[in-house]
């Protein structure tokens, strides 16, 4: 959570992964964001950002996308303009999915794979997928509009068995006992 009472306004989602050596098919990751209005805070996502989307106002975007993990440091960025977003929404989840084109592959099969979720030079989560290894899928972040209007940041690190399209239907749902 923020430090301070006004909550968390604008947030950088960052991802890294070391790409495959040159006789292996890439690996491909994905950071996803899914939105939940006020009405359906629990429900099915009422938009889905990921890297060939944008949220309808243009406060959820990619602004860096790699395919491969080609580059140096973090070479994939989502920015999440909370402080912007319709005071319609409740909760912002996000997550990260493994491309599985070429047969199942777990975090575990991913070299140098990293997270990091920061407000302006604050690091709210830093994180190697490493307790979710056996996942094809990961939250790691959760916002929630706290009654106030503030925008609290949650960490839920969370492992899921699923492709990328099953993952955006399931990230957001409350956590089974």
């Amino acid at each position: 959570m923020s430090s301070d009472s006004r909550g968390v306004s604008k947030v950088a989602v960052r991802l890294k992964w070391d790409p495959n050596p040159w006789n292996e098919s890439p690996q491909h990751l994905d950071i996803i964001a899914t939105t939940y209005s006020q009405a359906a805070a629990y429900g099915p996502p009422a938009y889905v950002v990921h890297f060939d989307s944008r949220s309808p106002d243009g406060t959820i975007n990619m602004s860096r996308h790699s395919r491969t993990g080609q580059g140096f440091g973090y070479v994939e960025e989502m920015t999440l303009e909370l402080d912007r977003l319709a005071s319609s929404f409740a909760r912002v989840v996000v997550g990260v999915a493994i491309h599985q084109n070429d047969g199942r592959k777990v975090f575990a099969n991913v070299s140098n794979a990293g997270v990091l979720v920061a407000e302006g030079y604050e690091e709210l989560l830093k994180d190697d997928f490493s307790q979710v290894s056996g996942s094809c899928a990961a939250t790691v972040a959760e916002f929630v509009r706290q009654a106030s209007g503030a925008w609290e940041f949650r960490q839920m690190i969370r492992g899921f068995d699923s492709d990328p399209l099953h993952f955006t239907a399931e990230m957001g749902r409350p956590t089974q006992p």
